[in-house]
């Protein structure tokens, strides 16, 4: 296993439909590092749970149910891909219904503690940028760089509605996906294991009025200023 002191980490926290992903992807493959989508891990994790009929309160199935799951990642044509047990689950953790659970299921301490443990273990020199609610505050606490990402709940709702268009079969609402992005705010901010918060030495970025492009940029700037200090060059 190699020392995060080994690893430039950026560690990416925030909101639920904040571009989380979207920036830690771009931010990963502008400096050729490892990436790693935590959300998908739990993503992952709900469907599995979904498929085998596991209910979030029964703690002895889910217990002997995380024996059973294995979530990797492969680049599938430059796209980062979520597997589960060796199947491609990409597009069916995206759904809303999956969305409408994780956060319940992401909250329970045994999912947690396991999810925690296997992304400690993915530092990869020379870098990682991984992304979540507890990145920078549970599972790297000594990360260089923190972000911590928000925005005003319509403009994520928004978002989330125009991406969820694009989908085949998909009549979502603006309305019940707004529901869902503040039900899933307040559970992950007030869950009692590792809840959502901005750690003291995070830098705070309101993406509501950046475009995509914007956003890397002033993130690759943040990460040039946390790298010139330890005088090692960028690629930016």
């Amino acid at each position: 296993m190699n020392k995060p002191s080994d690893v430039f980490i950026v560690a990416i926290d925030g909101y639920s439909s904040c571009g989380k992903s979207t920036l830690a992807r771009q931010l990963a493959r502008r400096f050729g590092w490892v990436y790693v989508d935590t959300g998908a891990m739990y993503r992952a994790t709900t469907l599995y749970l979904m498929q085998h009929n596991i209910s979030p309160e029964d703690s002895g199935d889910i217990e002997k149910a995380l024996q059973n799951i294995r979530v990797s990642f492969k680049n599938i044509q430059g796209v980062n891909t979520t597997f589960l047990n060796d199947q491609n689950v990409e597009a069916d953790i995206r759904s809303l219904d999956i969305s409408s659970r994780v956060s319940e299921v992401a909250a329970i301490p045994q999912v947690r503690r396991k999810m925690v443990d296997l992304q400690k273990n993915m530092a990869t020199p020379p870098g990682l940028v991984m992304d979540g609610r507890d990145i920078g505050t549970v599972v790297f606490p000594h990360a260089q760089l923190k972000i911590f990402l928000t925005a005003d709940p319509d403009i994520r709702s928004k978002r989330r509605y125009n991406e969820l268009k694009q989908q085949e079969n998909n009549n979502v609402t603006l309305q019940e996906i707004k529901k869902n992005i503040l039900h899933r705010d307040t559970i992950d901010t007030q869950r009692k294991d590792s809840p959502l918060t901005q750690a003291e030495d995070a830098i705070l970025i309101d993406n509501s009025l950046l475009s995509i492009d914007e956003q890397l940029e002033l993130a690759c700037r943040l990460v040039k200023e946390k790298m010139s200090q330890k005088d090692t060059d960028t690629p930016c």
